[in-house]
């Protein structure tokens, strides 16, 4: 008989997100051995249950957000019903989740092991912090294992120190399939290319927001002395503010990519800009994207972040120290007036990821770290 496992997630696809796309891989690439649940917030005020590829998933309504969290009303019930009837013999928790945290710790029996996958830590919201702590604190003391995307954020993460002794790695994990040349895509490839008129390109992708750096990008073009063209794909909601600061030719805004175009792009670029330079990046999902496609990444020293660990600084691209727009500019620079240089860290870019940051390699660590959580 299979053992059953729920995962608690904030969301599930179709949501689009990092933590939503691992709870997906995780769930379905789990199926094969295990009974797999996902009980997740609604983007609305109804509670569905539904069935993608094989995963049941409840979504409880939602009634209000507040900084990034859901309320439901319903959640508590659903939670408690899936457990005491369908009766798991793990539950994956996809960490920050504050408001599921409280509900959990209330209802989880003992014999149910606890795995908490650590994404993020809580720094942005400052002010409602010192309410959270102690539920997280608690969260991690009961856990059974703790799970994070790299070494590098293991040992720099303050909430974490206590426990690593019970604390280990699950690296992130890209879709190759989705990354390979297909039938049109050469075209689209070829239509990319001709509009850098021959000039080697650097390409941009991640939502508009401060910490992805895109400022800083802008910044350092004027700076960059070789020729070259760069594109700034994706939104948010500094996307104006920086058309506005942007006043060079050589820069083209191209927005929201269907996943499609966002591979074509990365596969005509020579140079992966980088430039997050807050430990809210994690780990970088698109940097590895971007690596499997064989373009260069220029990337910030982000302390504590799992970003300097997915590409190695003279091995699958360059590192700057942070926010220093004039050597990112530099690094930049070097990469396009060195075709042997950027050629070596493009192949060895690429074999990094095909070695570590797959769904395969994924699912291959957590299930064995299934089977030593419940004695297998």
């Amino acid at each position: 008989m299979k053992k059953r496992v729920l995962q608690i997630s904030k969301y599930y696809a179709p949501h689009i997100g990092g933590t939503e796309q691992t709870c997906q891989y995780l769930s379905e690439g789990l199926k094969d051995e295990y009974e797999v649940k996902v009980i997740c917030f609604s983007d609305d005020k109804e509670t569905t249950v539904q069935e993608i590829n094989g995963i049941q998933i409840i979504r409880p309504g939602t009634f209000l957000t507040v900084a990034r969290q859901p309320l439901s009303f319903s959640y508590w019930g659903q939670l408690h019903k899936v457990i005491k009837t369908w009766k798991p013999d793990v539950i994956h928790f996809h960490h920050p989740n504050p408001f599921v945290t409280a509900l959990l710790l209330s209802i989880i029996p003992r014999t149910v092991k606890l795995y908490v996958q650590w994404h993020l830590d809580i720094t942005n919201q400052k002010r409602i912090y010192p309410f959270i702590k102690p539920l997280e604190t608690r969260l991690l003391k009961r856990a059974d294992l703790i799970s994070t995307t790299s070494p590098g954020y293991r040992d720099s993460s303050r909430p974490l120190l206590p426990f690593r002794n019970k604390t280990t790695i699950l690296p992130s994990a890209i879709n190759i399939q989705k990354l390979k040349v297909n039938t049109g895509d050469a075209q689209i490839i070829q239509r990319i290319k001709d509009k850098a008129k021959g000039r080697k390109i650097v390409f941009f992708i991640g939502r508009h927001v401060l910490h992805k750096g895109i400022r800083d990008l802008i910044e350092a073009e004027p700076l960059i002395k070789n020729e070259c063209y760069i594109f700034i794909g994706g939104a948010g909601p500094i996307t104006d503010e920086m058309k506005a600061v942007c006043k060079s030719n050589r820069v083209e805004f191209v927005g929201r990519l269907s996943d499609q175009e966002k591979k074509c792009y990365y596969h005509a670029a020579d140079i992966f800009a980088f430039p997050s330079y807050s430990k809210a990046e994690g780990f970088g999902l698109t940097l590895a994207e971007a690596m499997y496609c064989n373009a260069v990444p220029v990337t910030y020293t982000i302390e504590g972040s799992g970003v300097n660990w997915v590409s190695l600084n003279g091995i699958t691209g360059l590192e700057v120290p942070n926010r220093n727009i004039a050597e990112y500019a530099k690094a930049i620079d070097e990469l396009l007036s060195n075709d042997k240089k950027r050629n070596d860290f493009a192949e060895a870019a690429h074999q990094r990821v095909v070695e570590n940051f797959t769904i395969e390699k994924e699912i291959m660590h957590i299930k064995k770290q299934y089977r030593e959580l419940l004695n297998e």
